[in-house]
């Protein structure tokens, strides 16, 4: 049930995990790398196994920024256990590398990648007319963590421009410009499809202490379909100010001439396919040097 870290939480869902232990009982030997997701007690339960060759600890977010009062103690006190009990952490950002390292002896940075084989076949972008109007679109989960006041600044300063937000809704949005449009959820699948429809990838979130750390996979969707980004300067995506493709949004900047730029950029058939070669999850799982 989710209600960990709260208290008596381990009390009631270790009524149910008595089978799951049986079932990793059942497969596990001294060729399994086990490894975790998030720090859980179950987590620590089943860390206290000794048959594994390795573990590790996939360290994908700041997790006890998730948490506030006793239940972020209870979360950094269940993820410090964690890192103990493992023989590896992978960071998925340059910033969870930076917080975690101390912690333990072996830290290896190993980003985030995309689904390459489920994208559609590589494409050149499409020119736009002059009679179109092109589409900046978002496709994610939409929670506190997603900056209203950016989309809504973008949205303004570039009105022939239209902006499709794809995804579960999680807080109230305010008032939107017309240009705006919030659609349902869709299956990933689905969801690719649509980020082919669009002229340039959005990734408006806030910058504090939860996406501090954050890797977005979205960006690496967004690149591997050869859209351009544009995103605020948070978490791993400030670190790629520069790079091509990136269009990092500042509040004092003229967001109509960062539109255009960014909408102007053109990938090419080669560099979308070598982008996708280097950031395919094969790849990272090659990097992080703990599977063969």
């Amino acid at each position: 049930m989710p209600i960990e870290p709260l208290p008596f939480s381990t009390t009631i869902n270790g009524l149910f995990w008595d089978e799951i232990e049986s079932e990793v009982n059942r497969f596990i030997d001294d060729s399994t790398v086990l490894g975790i997701g998030k720090p859980t007690t179950l987590a620590l339960r089943l860390l206290q196994k000794k048959d594994c060759r390795a573990s590790f600890y996939d360290a994908m977010d700041n997790y006890p920024a998730f948490y506030r009062g006793w239940s972020r103690l209870a979360m950094m006190n269940r993820e410090r256990k964690v890192i103990k009990s493992v023989s590896t952490i992978l960071a998925s950002s340059s910033a969870l590398e930076d917080r975690l390292r101390p912690l333990a002896s072996d830290v290896r940075l190993v980003m985030n990648a995309c689904a390459v084989d489920r994208l559609p076949p590589c494409r050149i972008s499409a020119v736009l007319r002059d009679d179109q109007r092109p589409i900046i679109g978002y496709v994610g989960t939409i929670g506190a963590w997603f900056d209203w006041e950016l989309v809504i600044a973008l949205a303004k300063s570039n009105l022939k421009i239209d902006f499709r937000l794809i995804g579960p809704v999680y807080v109230r949005p305010p008032a939107l410009p017309h240009n705006v449009r919030l659609e349902r959820a869709l299956p990933h699948t689905e969801a690719l499809r649509a980020m082919t429809q669009f002229n340039a990838g959005l990734i408006p979130f806030v910058e504090n202490s939860l996406t501090a750390c954050v890797d977005p996979i979205k960006y690496y969707e967004y690149r591997a379909l050869g859209l351009p980004v544009l995103s605020s300067a948070f978490g791993e995506m400030a670190r790629r100010r520069g790079h091509d493709g990136v269009y990092l949004i500042d509040r004092n900047a003229n967001m109509t001439e960062l539109v255009s730029e960014a909408l102007a950029n053109c990938a090419t058939t080669e560099s979308t396919a070598h982008f996708r070669m280097n950031n395919s999850w094969e790849r990272r799982f090659d990097q992080a040097g703990i599977f063969g």
